[in-house]
């Protein structure tokens, strides 16, 4: 809990304190640009650690319950970049204290908030960040929290112009931006895309997952039922069906597309995140909405056969409130390692890698884009998406830059504002191109027509 003064600001910043009082409306006028907002958690001390770099050109500040904590983050994170991070600017803020939150989002222009899990920690931010009139971006890979964001507040901040952007990270920029991507290169009307995801780690052993991911996931599946209430209310009416319609491949296949590895529907957020750019699209421009399915590839069959036991295993638990105790609890025995409370060392995030297949089909004419086509479709587009350290370092880099385009692109981007996916909000900017620039690559790999 924040203590009563919580909106203690620490050098270099103390000669703003009277200006922010005395003058709240002064989003163009703030001491910072940025806050990241959860700073010395596993994910906020690696953003932290890109802002070095990414955010060099802007005032950026650490916001968090505890002020030693924030100041061991920043001699550490420095350390390690070889830079001096003694005088950044420290906020205290605490998401059980609303005051505190209100006022740290009244000091700067966007909050990059790492304080997760969303459902637990993130509304309070994303009230404080609105009421402030202060843009917002995380990393959720939570349906229920984005989703709910979006039922509650999309018609505030588009009152205060706010942006309210989540999973800005590898959930789920590559594919909701690579959709985006695809598009742009299609030169033609697409119908329906599959997203195939492969990772390598060229390291063994050890955690690939850090706790605070895996409790994330696991409130995530305890409420499936909530989901599918909270979607009656945030959509009141269905897409319109639009054909061919692309069907569910077999729940165990394999992939021409991927070198014949195996494959199963990979669980996540990327489909409803790309379903809610779609049905963006289609609602604010009359365009016909993508269809898509996304998978998961494995070298192996034994790899398939332990990521299924252990998927059955995990989701089995899930259903029954000593289950999820029993998961959280022992995340590493029940993940096979995979997951940790220290989380992935140095070594195995430099080392793990990810490519994104994204198999696009369609036509190759345009036309009116809710025309129904006659004839089946005649053109293939594959584009390829990938990078290193998919977790932590894609992560955060794809977060920072996210918040980047707002501040710098706003005029590119829906001039209402709103809670949004990232394709509904960084369609129309630099974003792909930057990401480009920072260890992402977009590129198109096949062109097939007459498939």
């Amino acid at each position: 809990m924040a203590t009563k003064d919580a909106f203690t600001i620490y050098p270099p910043i103390q000669s703003y304190i009277l200006a922010i009082r005395n003058n709240q409306n002064m989003s163009s006028k703030r001491p910072l640009d940025v806050i990241i907002f959860g700073a010395t958690g596993f994910t906020g001390s690696h953003t932290v650690y890109e802002s070095i770099k990414l955010l060099e050109d802007l005032k950026w500040g650490v916001a968090g319950r505890n002020v030693k904590k924030l100041a061991q983050i920043l001699q550490e994170v420095g350390q390690k970049a070889g830079v001096d991070l003694s005088q950044t600017p420290m906020v205290i803020a605490d998401v059980e204290d609303p005051d505190s939150l209100k006022k740290m989002a009244e000091q700067c222009r966007i909050v990059v908030n790492c304080c997760g899990p969303y459902r637990l920690y993130g509304e309070p931010v994303v009230k404080a960040c609105i009421e402030a009139g202060t843009h917002h971006v995380d990393i959720s890979g939570e349906a229920h929290y984005m989703e709910r964001m979006q039922l509650l507040y999309h018609a505030p901040a588009q009152q205060k112009g706010v942006y309210v952007v989540s999973a800005c990270g590898f959930d789920s920029i590559p594919g909701d931006m690579g959709i985006v991507f695809l598009e742009n290169k299609f030169q033609g009307t697409v119908n329906s895309v599959e997203t195939f995801l492969e990772k390598s780690l060229q390291s063994g052993g050890g955690a690939l997952v850090h706790y605070g991911t895996w409790e994330s996931a696991i409130h995530a599946l305890s409420d499936i039922k909530g989901l599918l209430a909270l979607r009656k209310q945030l959509f009141k009416s269905r897409l319109p069906s639009f054909q061919p319609v692309l069907k569910a491949r077999p729940v165990l296949h394999r992939s021409k597309f991927v070198n014949g590895c195996w494959c199963l529907p990979r669980p996540g957020t990327d489909q409803s995140v790309v379903r809610r750019t779609q049905r963006y699209f289609y609602e604010k421009y009359k365009k016909r909405p993508v269809q898509m399915r996304a998978y998961l590839t494995f070298s192996s069959f034994f790899e398939v056969l332990s990521v299924i036991l252990v998927g059955t295993v995990c989701g089995l638990l899930t259903w029954f409130k000593f289950g999820r105790r029993l998961l959280l609890k022992y995340p590493r025995f029940f993940s096979a390692g995979l997951v940790s409370h220290e989380g992935p060392s140095e070594e195995a995030l430099k080392n793990t890698e990810f490519t994104i297949y994204i198999v696009g089909e369609g036509w190759d004419r345009s036309g009116n884009q809710l025309d129904s086509f006659e004839e089946p479709p005649n053109k293939r587009l594959v584009v390829k998406v990938s990078g290193t350290n998919p977790g932590y370092g894609a992560t955060c880099v794809a977060l920072l830059l996210s918040a980047k385009t707002i501040l710098y692109q706003s005029d590119k981007m829906p001039a209402s504002g709103g809670v949004l996916t990232p394709g509904g909000a960084f369609y129309n900017t630099n974003l792909i191109e930057e990401l480009c620039k920072n260890g992402f690559k977009f590129e198109t790999v096949n062109v097939a027509t007459d498939k």
